[in-house]
């Protein structure tokens, strides 16, 4: 008993600490709205449903023969960007998991009766992501191509959603988030088919039916500081101006909602260097698509412009996310938490290929090109008939101080370095990781996130320090796990050198350092050269043993006394103490979302503080 006391009162002062980072106005807020919910007086809980929208929702369509339809929801469903399902001939089942097949429960309950976390059905995330409305962007693109079917399956899907998920009942409208993406699809295929001044009544009655919801729980939004409120602003933004310009009472109220809302968010949650509160390239993509799609559907309207701080932030928001992708293959560090999110799916480009979003919010908001050349970045702008820029893609910084990232490049090879700095709580531990990047390909990589429903164990491997390039204290983690969602203590940068050339040898180099709770010490220093990286760590203050991890590209690695060797690559070590272990152990990456690979993963050991080198060569 004594020692689960010890535990406790151990752990207040950290609980107390990470309370006061999170604020006590958003703590205060989510509690309220749990409390309201749970006494039955919450003001989503008297909406009175109107009945289910009833179609058609869409009417004919505005060709553009000239552009290229993506394959995906033709033949096949295209789920989490790499799930490909036979599509049936009717529409899917909302209610079932597109992975297992199982179904969710509560499908006739009001929404605040069901669970996110219904373990018998599994990740609530393969439950939403048919319901996500990717599918409503797809159709319409094939019916704008000139395909009349196209566009009789499109109305005839929303008529089957609309009939399966009365309005607030079920697991597909416990999110006010997935509402807003729902909204934004449809405004996404409203600008594709060239929707007329007045909606059908049963577009009409689908959008009001979302916007009540998501303004119902706005709250709960703000308080989560992350792209809950960028898209639920955008959603009440983009759908109450468009149906005020139908003409539809109530519809200019939602459209200032949804404005205030996203002033607010862009200017607390994106920091003036262009980092995002998320501290993670999917959420940054998906937060930016938001901002994108907002404004251009404002031009779209003719509405006032957004304030100069907005336009700052959003497009510091774009050279932040340009100077992570990865320029010969559009992919970027599988950085921080990844559940597959690709709102503007709009070209032939993977799911991972982030030049598109990239190159759509640098016309939008800085009036230059992301990406030079032909690609379907470019038709990103085309289908939403946003000319192109005429002006080239400038210089990005290489250190972004608010967020945590400093890039060194050399030649073919670039890498980034991840430092900890955090005003907004962290979704990952992986504090001076590493990702190293030539030719295109990832050769030191991140773990992802595989799913957040995942097992304790499973989770804390994919969001912990087994997932990254760092190092392991006495096989613990680097900060203190304190809910499914929440790590405390959170690590402060101590000491960092930015991106400079380097001294005596041809290349660049940048370091940081950071001391964790537990009294260790970490200082890190990178070095990227001709064809290499040197990378230098510094440890102290730990008591058994420090482990550095090394996540590799796949392929047949082995060791060679204190190096591993795949016959192209060579990762070599020494140290100024004795390397206890050298070992490569099987690891896994995630990076699509609930899909997981094996990869490699070497190991090096210490028992005592020094120095230890890690030199990665992958040229001669």
């Amino acid at each position: 008993m004594s020692r689960s006391l010890g535990d406790i009162f151990g752990r207040l002062p950290v609980q107390i600490g990470t309370a006061r980072r999170l604020g006590v106005g958003n703590i205060l807020r989510v509690l309220n709205h749990r409390w309201q919910l749970g006494a039955g007086i919450h003001r989503a809980q008297r909406m009175v449903p109107a009945p289910p929208p009833r179609g058609p929702f869409f009417g004919s369509a505005t060709l553009r023969r000239s552009l290229v339809v993506p394959a995906s929801w033709q033949t096949t469903a295209d789920y989490f960007g790499w799930h490909r399902p036979v599509i049936d001939n009717g529409p899917p089942d909302w209610h079932r998991n597109v992975l297992t097949g199982r179904r969710v429960s509560g499908e006739s309950l009001p929404w605040w009766k069901t669970s996110d976390f219904d373990q018998e059905s599994g990740d609530i995330k393969a439950v939403w992501e048919a319901s996500r409305f990717d599918w409503v962007v797809r159709f319409s693109q094939q019916a704008a191509s000139g395909n009349p079917e196209a566009l009789d399956r499109l109305n005839g899907w929303l008529a089957d959603w609309s009939e399966k998920n009365p309005p607030y009942r079920g697991p597909n409208w416990l999110c006010g988030q997935e509402a807003s993406i729902r909204v934004m699809h449809l405004a996404v295929a409203g600008s594709i088919l060239g929707s007329p001044a007045r909606p059908p009544n049963g577009l009409v009655d689908l959008l009001v039916a979302h916007l009540r919801r998501i303004a119902a729980t706005l709250d709960y939004a703000v308080a989560q500081d992350n792209n809950h409120g960028t898209s639920e602003g955008a959603a009440l933004f983009i759908g109450g101006h468009w149906l005020e310009a139908a003409g539809i009472e109530g519809g200019a109220q939602w459209g200032r909602i949804g404005r205030r809302l996203l002033e607010n968010r862009v200017g607390r949650l994106v920091q003036a260097d262009g980092s995002f509160s998320q501290y993670s390239v999917s959420y940054h993509r998906l937060m930016l698509d938001t901002l994108s799609l907002t404004e251009q559907w404002r031009r779209r309207l003719g509405l006032p412009g957004f304030s100069p701080q907005f336009l700052a932030r959003a497009a510091a928001a774009s050279r932040w996310l340009r100077a992570l992708v990865d320029p010969i293959s559009g992919d970027a560090p599988n950085l921080g938490a990844n559940d597959g999110a690709n709102l503007l799916n709009l070209t032939t480009a993977g799911g991972r290929d982030f030049r598109p979003a990239v190159h759509l919010a640098s016309t939008l908001f800085e009036g230059r090109k992301g990406w030079a050349g032909a690609g379907p970045w470019n038709s990103q702008l085309e289908w939403l008939d946003i000319p192109e820029c005429p002006l080239a893609a400038v210089g990005v910084p290489d250190l972004f101080p608010d967020g945590g990232q400093a890039l060194l490049h050399h030649g073919d090879g670039w890498a980034l370095l991840r430092f900890p700095r955090f005003r907004f709580r962290p979704s990952h531990a992986d504090a001076l990781h590493v990702d190293l990047w030539a030719g295109g390909e990832n050769l030191l990589r991140d773990a992802g996130s595989f799913s957040y429903a995942a097992d304790q164990s499973t989770r804390s491997y994919f969001e912990g320090a087994w997932g990254h390039n760092g190092i392991q204290f006495d096989d613990r983690e680097q900060m203190p796990r304190l809910g499914r969602f929440l790590w405390g203590g959170w690590l402060a940068t101590k000491t960092l050198s930015p991106p400079s050339p380097a001294v005596e040898v041809p290349g660049c180099t940048a370091s940081a350092s950071y001391d964790d709770a537990a009294g260790a010490a970490h200082h890190r220093t990178l070095l990227l050269g001709p064809g290499r990286l040197t990378v230098t760590d510094q440890v102290a203050g730990f008591r058994q043993r420090a482990v550095g991890r090394w996540r590799l590209r796949p392929g047949l690695w082995r060791v060679e006394g204190t190096a591993v060797s795949d016959g192209i690559h060579r990762l070599e070590f020494r140290a100024d103490v004795p390397i206890l272990r050298c070992a490569i152990v099987d690891g896994w990456e995630s990076r699509d979302y609930l899909q997981r690979s094996q990869v490699p993963v070497v190991e090096v050991e210490i028992g005592a503080a020094g120095t230890l080198v890690s030199e990665y060569r992958w040229a001669p």
